[in-house]
């Protein structure tokens, strides 16, 4: 299967004429081809998406959301075969791939919702007889680059909000991941959505990635991936006077204080750092315990390690399917050795799995540091793997000061059966986002998303903030007085 680029209303090569494989990450075989785009693939959707984008933008705002009610639609008819495909392309167990089917279908109908909202705010004036108030109008064209971890829910927490506002998009998936950026083109085709309002363009990071930041035609960058690339992207962006909104990661911690409730606060952890093998940016990379629970809570964790079932995700039984590719697999056991080197000791895991079933994949055993200090890059840096750390504390004030002092800030999470403990954390923790008595990840899609230092530059995915990103304010006037009045000064009259 060639997988190519998606430009008004039709399927393009892409001028280049190269394609890249898809690789099964838990079988290592070849299941697509991708195009490999160029700058000028870019260009041609851009050009489209500014000419659509004009006539789009005059459809009442409650008719471009009947095209997402039907995109929602679509998904929910679809969601067992989009999720079988989902895993075979990225590796997670079928069980997330659906939930993340269904953080698209849930995107869908919210924003369906605010075709008939995108509110506005009326005001009094300080004049007679004059009228005040602001409206959200669309940027123009939008361009979206996404990772490989969450296909195709990151692209619908940015391309929905983005479409409902009435702008055009055109979307850079990540290479790894292609199939689902080209069933869900064929969902918005098949919704009725008009050709030019929204394109697939598939390439890498340097060139096409690149040539969709910089194109002078696109308004607003909404990129979510690493904090490396993401800085590049807001230099970029800061020289261009161009809107952007970045989501880059983060080194989540999970707080378990004396009295929290360690069965809860084990399944919590398990699920938090070995779902999706700990790709994801909430994963918990840290728990921050308590001193007086320490043994305890590491004895009942490794016997929850025990028990996880590693392999393909097709497997309704599999708890842990593999990471995406080698170059992953090869970082995390970096890692891992950087860990052994710092003195941290290395409970369980840490190790490539390559034998038997294993043997063609990109597996890796969930893995377990304890004795672990703030200051070790194991417990500063982002992993991206099945890989978690055990910090020692003796106080809250410690656990939260210790959560506070990496360079991410996206989640965090405490357990704890003290209500004094919860306001406190609830106050203090620096992260966009807190769960009390609950895993680092399970973010729903009408709250915004997004975090503080270097998760991000400020801006939100999913909920009403996304919006944010893809409109501008644009404050009306009307003066029905007959005559000139002049703001601040004529107010006496």
């Amino acid at each position: 299967m060639k997988i190519q680029n998606y430009i008004n209303g039709e399927w393009k090569e892409p001028s280049t004429g190269q394609f890249a494989p898809v690789i099964n990450p838990a079988t290592g075989e070849t299941i697509a081809e991708v195009a490999m785009s160029g700058p000028n693939d870019i260009d041609e959707a851009v050009q489209a998406a500014k000419e659509a984008q004009k006539q789009w933008a005059l459809v009442p705002a409650p008719k471009r959301a009947e095209i997402l009610y039907k995109v929602g639609m679509l998904l929910k008819e679809r969601k067992e075969q989009l999720a079988r495909m989902l895993t075979m392309e990225m590796g997670k167990v079928i069980e997330e791939a659906r939930g993340e089917v269904q953080e698209g279908i849930d995107m869908a109908f919210y924003m369906a919702g605010e075709g008939r909202r995108l509110f506005g705010d009326t005001t009094p004036s300080e004049l007679k007889d004059k009228f005040a108030m602001s409206v959200r109008t669309p940027v123009g064209v939008v361009g979206i680059i996404t990772p490989w971890n969450f296909p195709i829910a990151i692209a619908t927490w940015k391309s929905f909000p983005a479409i409902v506002a009435g702008n055009a998009v055109v979307w850079k998936p990540a290479p790894e991941t292609p199939i689902m950026a080209q069933e869900l083109a064929r969902i918005f085709e098949e919704a009725g959505l008009p050709p030019g309002v929204f394109h697939v363009v598939h390439g890498d990071g340097p060139t096409v990635g690149n040539a969709l930041v910089e194109h002078p035609d696109v308004k607003v960058i909404s990129f979510t991936g690493s904090n490396e690339v993401g800085r590049m992207i807001a230099e970029k962006c800061g020289r261009l006077l161009k809107k952007v909104s970045l989501e880059m990661g983060g080194k989540n911690a999970v707080i378990v204080m004396d009295d929290a409730d360690l069965t809860l606060a084990v399944d919590g952890i398990i699920w938090s750092a070995f779902g999706t093998s700990g790709q994801r940016c909430t994963a918990c990379s840290r728990v921050i315990v308590h001193e007086r629970v320490k043994q305890e809570l590491e004895r009942r964790l490794l016997e929850a390690v025990k028990t996880l079932k590693i392999g393909n995700g097709l497997d309704e039984t599999v708890k842990v399917g593999p990471v995406i590719h080698e170059e992953a697999l090869q970082k995390i056991d970096r890692y891992v050795r950087i860990g052994v080197e710092e003195g941290a000791k290395l409970l369980v895991g840490g190790y490539i799995l390559r034998e038997g079933d294993y043997a063609r994949g990109f597996y890796y055993a969930p893995t377990i540091f304890t004795d672990v200090t703030p200051n070790m890059r194991i417990a500063r840096e982002e992993i991206f793997g099945p890989v978690v750390s055990i910090i020692s504390v003796r106080s809250l004030d410690e656990a939260i000061a210790v959560n506070n002092s990496v360079d991410y800030g996206l989640s965090s999470a405490i357990f704890t059966r003290d209500v004094n403990n919860v306001f406190r954390a609830m106050r203090d923790l620096d992260t966009g986002i807190v769960y009390v008595n609950a895993g680092t990840t399970g973010a729903e899609i009408h709250l915004p998303f997004g975090g503080t230092k270097g998760t991000g530059n400020g801006h939100r995915d999913s909920g009403v903030a996304a919006l944010d990103v893809f409109t501008e304010w644009r404050s009306i006037y009307v003066d029905f007085s007959g005559k000139l009045q002049r703001a601040q000064i004529d107010t006496d009259d």
